[in-house]
């Protein structure tokens, strides 16, 4: 792709309602792994390149099982991005993390069992490092651009990542705590392995909606109530995401751009053509 974009914003529909946002453009690429969920909305905020795509599509259209994470992904690299900021709403596994709170989180512990992981496979095999699934840098940013904001913002936590679409039942919600989990939520697992796997640095805003149904005084958690703290919500997110841009630009190129380097674990001349191809967006 000749269009490129230094940074990357991944949310619900809401990523289209940013203002202030110069010289759209909507791309509809293609693929190795298919379409991304949604039309690429890619523009400049205060003159940084940024690019805005809805994981579940417009509408919300997809299940997140059905996210197409790696076309995102992977479009995302293609158009040279080197920082992923995403938003997403979660429900709390905390009394300290409560509705309305943001979570700058740190780690994943990740359930999902139904969904494309990595982009390797099918004649290429790769293993990245991935113990440090956040970028410190990109996180340190974020937490800078919160201070002062009109919402109480917590820096790391671990986010339990399950399948869906139902939520968690009393004895998961439970078990989650148990393991020292501090959000739980559908999505950010796999977007953070597959930004790792394409070098880009990847960072996470997650949204308290709902204390989960584990709280003895908290309603079993519906999409109404979802859907209404979301919206409570969605002015201070884009305060924080709109802040945050300038300092994550100003960080420059991703750590992890070359992370590939010695990953490869195929002979180069056993490599199929339609992989190395992937490979080398991958690593260009």
């Amino acid at each position: 792709m000749a269009n490129q974009a230094l940074l990357a914003i991944l949310g619900g529909s809401g990523v289209y309602g940013f203002d202030g946002l110069e010289e759209v453009e909507e791309l509809r690429p293609d693929t190795p792994f298919g379409k991304p969920s949604d039309a690429i909305l890619l523009g400049k905020l205060g003159g940084v390149p940024v690019a805005f795509l809805p994981r579940h599509g417009r509408g919300h259209i997809h299940t997140p099982s059905e996210v197409p994470y790696r076309a995102n992904l992977f479009a995302l690299r293609a158009l040279g991005v080197q920082r992923v900021l995403s938003v997403s709403a979660v429900g709390s596994l905390t009394e300290a993390h409560a509705p309305g709170d943001f979570v700058l989180v740190d780690q994943f512990v990740d359930r999902s069992l139904r969904r494309g992981t990595t982009f390797f496979g099918d004649g290429i095999a790769a293993h990245v490092p991935f113990g440090h699934p956040v970028c410190p840098a990109t996180l340190a940013a974020v937490e800078e651009a919160a201070q002062g904001l009109a919402v109480k913002v917590h820096s790391g936590g671990t986010y339990l990542c399950i399948e869906g679409p139902q939520f968690s039942t009393r004895a998961e919600s439970e078990l989650y705590r148990d393991l020292g989990a501090t959000v739980v939520g559908m999505t950010q697992a796999t977007e953070a392995r597959l930004a790792r796997e394409a070098g880009m640095a990847f960072v996470c805003i997650a949204m308290v909606t709902d204390f989960d149904c584990w709280h003895p005084d908290h309603d079993e958690v519906d999409v109404e109530a979802v859907v209404a703290v979301a919206r409570r919500n969605a002015d201070a997110v884009r305060e924080l995401v709109l802040r945050s841009i300038p300092a994550l630009a100003a960080l420059g190129p991703s750590p992890w751009r070359d992370v590939l380097r010695g990953a490869v674990m195929t002979a180069d001349d056993q490599i199929p053509d339609d992989r190395r191809a992937i490979l080398e967006v991958l690593t260009s």
